[in-house]
């Protein structure tokens, strides 16, 4: 038996294949950008959570301006809506005292009765100025359309010539401050005359005058 040279040597250094280790069954060659992928996605999902509750803050905090802004605003014009009601009560006094004077007395020429006459109607138009520079103005709906947002119908007038639920006679005069009734005009309206075509518009308040809001 012959034995060739090298072919011991050969053998001797051959790998086993049975013995070499096996690569891990996970390990893929994607798997790096699989998990990559996954955060991405996971990231993507917190920032779009984030931004909507960002944009949720801003529109409640532009909600809270405007009700503050809002709030603001009927605090400076209706502030003295209690007060202004008050002062009304006390011009009606005025004129009251005014309306009682007979009218002789006025005719008399009596130079000193004259003054306190004066003196008193002076004190009330500089009262229902003072109020109107702030908001306060009166009703004027004689011959209007009767209109329950502003006025009080105290008794009916039965008057065919005029057109039914006008305003006929004004027994107490009426306010408003801002768009809201201080008081509601007490009037008498008319009955039994034709329907009226259309509404009369609503009277509106004006603005505020500038010293009023710089007082305020």
């Amino acid at each position: 038996m012959s034995n060739k040279p090298g072919t011991e040597d050969a053998r001797e250094v051959e790998p086993d294949m049975e013995t070499a280790p096996a690569a891990p069954a996970d390990a893929t060659e994607d798997s790096p950008y699989q998990a990559d992928h996954e955060a991405f996605m996971r990231l993507a999902t917190e920032n779009e959570e984030l931004k909507d509750r960002a944009l949720r803050i801003a529109a409640d905090m532009e909600n809270l301006r405007r009700r503050t802004a809002r709030d603001v605003h009927d605090a400076r014009v209706y502030a003295i809506a209690n007060f202004a009601r008050d002062m009304l009560g006390v011009s009606d006094d005025l004129n009251r005292a005014l309306a009682a004077i007979p009218a002789e007395a006025k005719a008399s020429g009596d130079a000193g009765f004259k003054a306190l006459i004066d003196g008193v109607e002076m004190t009330e138009r500089a009262m229902l100025n003072a109020l109107e520079r702030h908001g306060v103005k009166r009703l004027e709906p004689q011959g209007e359309k009767f209109d329950p947002n502003f006025h009080q119908a105290m008794f009916e007038v039965p008057d065919p010539s005029v057109p039914a639920n006008t305003v006929v006679q004004v027994v107490q005069t009426g306010y408003v401050i801002g768009d809201r009734v201080l008081r509601p005009a007490m009037v008498g309206v008319s009955k039994g005359g034709p329907k009226q075509a259309a509404p009369q518009p609503a009277a509106e308040p004006g603005p505020l005058d500038a010293q009023a809001e710089k007082d305020a």
